[in-house]
């Protein structure tokens, strides 16, 4: 029979071990060690134009995490599920709290103009995914085009995996499929007056 104080000390130790690692960062960690980190910093941009005004896209912002749809398979593979977000994002200086199956972000919202920015960095992301990419900030701009509205998103992020020019266009397109992950789910809340959206889909 043991006495409280060794349950006490057995609990303490099981506590200090390390977390294990699920197959996704453990994956993730194995491809950071097999290529040296090199930092670069860089910008992916999609745009699309909706027939809706401004103010009506406005009021139907997503991020990733809001996304009812699930995500494309290449996403559900690379990148833990999203579960949803805490916190109001059309207060400057908020935090969003967003929650993923495995893995969590916290978005802290720096500017927002109605109904036209709202920009946001990340301020702690733990995804797994640390060793190849860190996601810094973003933004969302909605600008007028004539009868129509273009919702441009922008993702900056932080690679460290080289050589760049292998990596790089990995990267963008994994950036570009999160972004029209969430475009698609802006477009499905609009009503059905406003459905339809150009075909082009512009990348930078």
């Amino acid at each position: 029979m043991t006495s409280g104080s060794d349950d006490l000390s057995v609990r303490s130790a099981n506590s200090a071990l390390p977390r294990p690692q699920p197959p996704r960062e453990r994956w993730f960690s194995r491809v950071g060690r097999l290529f040296p980190r090199d930092v670069a910093t860089d910008v992916v941009t999609t745009s699309v134009r909706f027939h809706a005004s401004p103010e009506t896209l406005w009021q139907r912002i997503l991020t990733y995490e809001d996304v009812p749809a699930s995500p494309p398979l290449l996403l559900r593979v690379l990148l833990p599920h999203p579960v949803r977000t805490e916190g109001d994002k059309s207060c400057v200086g908020a935090s969003i709290q967003c929650t993923y199956k495995g893995g969590d972000m916290v978005k802290h919202i720096t500017v927002v103009e109605p109904p036209h920015l709202m920009q946001f960095e990340v301020t702690q992301q733990r995804l797994g995914i640390e060793g190849c990419i860190m996601t810094l900030g973003g933004s969302y701009e909605i600008r007028s085009c004539g009868d129509q509205t273009e919702v441009v998103l922008t993702t900056n992020y932080r690679g460290y995996l080289r050589p760049r020019y292998f990596w790089r266009p990995l990267e963008r397109f994994l950036a570009h499929q999160l972004h029209r992950h969430i475009l698609d789910g802006i477009r499905a809340s609009l009503p059905r007056p406003g459905l339809s959206t150009t075909s082009a889909i512009a990348q930078r």
